[in-house]
């Protein structure tokens, strides 16, 4: 029996068949968190990412460990490939100046498959913030469904946005 005629024959019973699932987290999220206080003229952005959806976008393969980010085994290529892919699909500008993005620090929290790699980076602003500018449309060239949470805290004030493949970037005037 061929394997089209035994699903057939499984469906036509009722009996359900076990897809191969390419989401290997229930939820297409990313969390981005962006702080700035007048008094300390810096600057911070975190960025939460699913370490499979990572995997997916720069090794094609949501279970691969060769990157091993935060690992004493961290392959030289790890920071810099995700730097070019963040470069194409996330950024933030201040006072319309778009901010250099250079990794401060990373961490991985969680396990399995809701690992996530955080990522740290810092830019001093030493003018008053007037503007934020914030493109995030991480994953979006993989998933239809991605979402991506920005959370800006200007001087004890926070704005929520949630940008998606139809909205991917916002910009915040003070």
């Amino acid at each position: 029996m061929t394997l089209y005629r035994l699903l057939f024959f499984l469906v036509t019973l009722g009996i359900s068949v076990p897809a191969v699932s390419t989401m290997p987290h229930p939820l297409r999220l990313s969390l981005c968190e962006i702080e700035y206080e007048t008094d300390k003229k810096l600057v911070t952005i975190n960025l939460k990412l699913f370490l499979t959806d990572v995997n997916e976008a720069l090794l094609f393969d949501p279970q691969n460990k060769e990157l091993a980010f935060c690992q004493p085994n961290e392959s030289d290529k790890a920071e810099p490939m995700l730097l070019n892919y963040l470069s194409r699909f996330f950024f933030v500008k201040v006072n319309d100046k778009k901010v250099d993005l250079k990794i401060k620090s990373k961490k991985l929290s969680g396990e399995g498959d809701n690992t996530a790699l955080w990522v740290y980076f810092e830019y001093e602003q030493s003018s008053p913030l007037s503007s934020l500018e914030i493109k995030n449309a991480v994953f979006t060239d993989l998933f239809f469904d991605q979402n991506n949470i920005v959370y800006a805290h200007v001087n004890g004030k926070s704005k929520s946005l949630m940008l998606n493949k139809k909205k991917t970037t916002h910009k915040i005037e003070f």
